[in-house]
């Protein structure tokens, strides 16, 4: 199957809300019990993962996914969801770009963490109000990739 259309309410997963999914569901994409989707609600796309938590089949939308989407947690919602087999590039703030740049070794070890993991680290430099602040967190992750 292409693509899972159905009509369902975001359930509440602490701070977080899911759409809940069927063994069947699941099955019927072909690509094993957790994968990359990308969901469509009202025509906004978010690029999510599908996991299994707590025995059941989700695909978790954080606060700001669901502001993305434009939704809330409860809400009954019509949604496309696809595998999303696109490559998942990260943007990478130019200070942390740099400091990868710098040495071969950390370009290739930052390039090999996962998707989600590059994310949170470009989101953290992104995200420094002061140049102190940003500096400690790129420093931060280049520790961390030397081991």
């Amino acid at each position: 199957m292409s693509e899972l259309r159905l009509h369902t309410t975001l359930e509440g997963r602490g701070p977080a809300a899911a759409i809940i999914l069927t063994d069947e569901q699941v099955a019927s994409f072909g690509a094993g019990k957790a994968f990359p989707v990308a969901v469509t609600i009202d025509g906004r796309t978010a690029r999510l993962r599908l996991a299994r938590m707590g025995g059941q089949n989700m695909i978790g939308f954080s606060k700001a996914v669901r502001a993305d989407l434009g939704v809330e947690i409860g809400q009954e919602v019509d949604a496309v969801i696809a595998v999303d087999a696109a490559e998942r590039a990260v943007e990478v703030p130019p200070a942390l770009a740099d400091a990868l740049d710098a040495d071969p070794g950390l370009r290739a070890a930052f390039d090999a963490l996962s998707y989600s993991t590059r994310k949170e680290h470009a989101r953290s430099v992104a995200e420094a109000k002061q140049d102190a602040t940003r500096d400690r967190r790129v420093e931060k992750i280049v520790e961390s990739l030397r081991g």
